[in-house]
């Protein structure tokens, strides 16, 4: 075991300092999160609230001089007014189910002549776009209409280009068609007389929590991960020293040596156990063996008395 003095390396010191940035990164994406589902919660009790309320007229509710406040979102008002078709406002790139199409918004000028902006519903065009002349005429003549009061879309994606724009905005579309009009749109809900060709109707809003508190969930396990992951491998280089030398010390270990290394290894001491053998074997054999019988020849000389040729000598018996 070792003391904790390694934290004040700067390699545990660098590692600290990530992992306390990432945790506070978690649980700031966190708060975020729980932060959205508040305010998802509360767009959605003001929804539930306005759509069930009693249809009201608009100019109770809209006027030219201001938008719609945020408590007005999805109340529906009433208007009464003639269709201007003529100022069409096609609203390009809305998607419905994966199918690409466009929003019709027109001009609906009431008595006193203030223009009601009226989305009447999503038209579904080639990818190459709506024309102006494939867009259904709204009803003529005087019509009755309710719908669900929007606020402005906001940015680039509202300026005109040809009384077409990406969002609708009173405050962009108003100047362009020379025409006052009430801040805000309204999304038609009904419109008497109804129109030959009816468009599709507006989507209603899901009045789920969304994703948001599972995400938050999610970011702030990742920053309670994170803290336990360094704690952890704290605890695991405290108790075991470094990495790099436990690495060093399993290296120096020999390796266990596998079965068949073993029986190879004992086969090959059997044979040189055997040729061993054969080699004491054949040398005690030689040790052992009887000296050589084989006869040595006599030596002859050539001289006369040693010769075999030679005269017989008379010997001293006098016999021949």
């Amino acid at each position: 075991m070792r003391s904790f003095g390694f934290l004040l390396s700067r390699r545990w010191l660098l590692f600290a300092l990530v992992v306390v940035l990432l945790a506070y990164a978690a649980w700031w994406l966190g708060g975020w999160q729980f932060r959205r589902l508040d305010d998802r919660k509360a767009e959605n009790g003001i929804v539930r609230t306005n759509e069930h309320r009693a249809v009201a007229p608009v100019g109770d509710v809209l006027s030219p001089d201001r938008d719609p406040s945020e408590a007005d979102e999805w109340r529906v008002v009433s208007a009464t007014g003639t269709y201007d078709a003529s100022r069409t406002v096609v609203i390009r790139y809305r998607t419905r189910g994966g199918a690409q199409g466009v929003d019709v918004v027109v001009p609906l000028v009431t008595a006193d002549g203030t223009a009601l902006l009226v989305d009447r519903g999503w038209l579904q065009t080639d990818p190459s776009g709506a024309r102006r002349e494939d867009v259904p005429a709204p009803p003529k003549g005087q019509v009755e209409v309710t719908g669900y009061v929007r606020a402005n879309g906001t940015g680039d994606s509202t300026r005109l280009a040809d009384l077409s724009a990406r969002a609708i905005s009173s405050d962009a579309i108003g100047p362009a068609i020379g025409q006052p009009v009430y801040g805000g749109f309204v999304e038609l809900r009904s419109e008497d007389p109804e129109a030959g060709t009816p468009l599709e109707p507006v989507e209603l809003p899901e009045l789920d929590n969304g994703p948001h508190f599972f995400y938050g969930l999610q970011w702030w396990f990742f920053g309670v991960l994170a803290v336990f992951g360094f704690f952890y491998l704290l605890y695991d280089e405290w108790r075991n020293g470094p990495r790099g030398e436990r690495l060093v010390r399993v290296q120096k270990k020999p390796r266990p040596k596998s079965r068949a290394r073993l029986q190879a290894e004992a086969a090959r001491a059997q044979i040189e156990r055997e040729k061993q053998e054969k080699r004491d074997r054949a040398a005690q054999s030689a040790r052992s063996a009887p000296p050589s019988t084989g006869t040595i020849a006599p030596e002859t000389y050539d001289a006369a008395g040693e010769s075999t040729k030679a005269a017989t000598r008379p010997n001293s018996a006098g016999s021949p």
